[in-house]
C-alpha cells in the first residue's frame, strides 16, 4: 500500500458510502483510479467489507483502548497518514507532553486488540507505545 491507498482508507473511514466521485474529487484523480484502486484493496483483503458505525455505547461488544504514541523524529505526518488507514484506529488525537499522540483503538476481541497493537507498533516514525484498556466511562452530572 502506498500513501494514496492510506488517503483513500481515511476517507473510506470517514464515509465508507461516499460516491466514487466525490471520493475521486476529494482526492483529487480520476474516478477510474478510485474504482481500480478500490477493487485492488478488496482483492488483497485490505478491504474485507463496508460496514455501518454505531455509537460506542450501543456496541458492548468492542473492546477499547487507548494507545499513547511516541513518533521519532519529523515523521508525524506519515504516521498520522498510516494510522488514519489502520481499521482499529477509531479517533486520532495530537497532545504535547510526552506522547505527540493518541490513539483509540477498538476490537472485538483481546485477539483482535493484540493484532491492531501490533500493526500499529511496526508502522516506521513510530519509537514508542503504551496502551491503556478503556474499562468504563463516568458522566459528570
Amino acid at each position: 500500500m502506498d500513501d494514496f491507498d492510506h488517503r483513500l482508507l481515511a476517507q473510506l473511514r470517514a464515509d465508507a458510502r461516499a460516491s466514487v466521485a466525490l471520493l475521486a474529487h476529494r482526492l483529487g484523480v480520476a474516478r477510474t483510479t478510485i474504482t481500480n484502486r478500490m477493487a485492488r484493496l478488496e482483492k488483497s483483503g485490505v478491504i474485507v467489507g463496508y460496514t455501518v458505525q454505531l455509537r460506542p455505547e450501543t456496541r458492548q461488544d468492542l473492546i477499547t483502548a487507548w494507545m499513547s504514541i511516541a513518533v521519532e523524529g519529523n515523521q508525524a505526518r506519515e504516521v498520522i497518514a498510516r494510522l488514519l488507514g489502520e481499521p482499529g484506529v477509531v479517533s486520532l488525537h495530537d497532545t504535547n507532553g510526552r506522547w505527540d499522540l493518541l490513539a483509540e483503538v477498538r476490537a472485538a476481541t483481546l485477539d483482535g486488540l493484540a493484532s491492531v497493537l501490533e500493526r500499529v507498533r511496526l508502522i516506521r516514525g513510530i519509537g514508542a507505545t503504551e496502551t491503556s484498556i478503556h474499562l468504563t466511562s463516568y458522566k459528570l452530572s
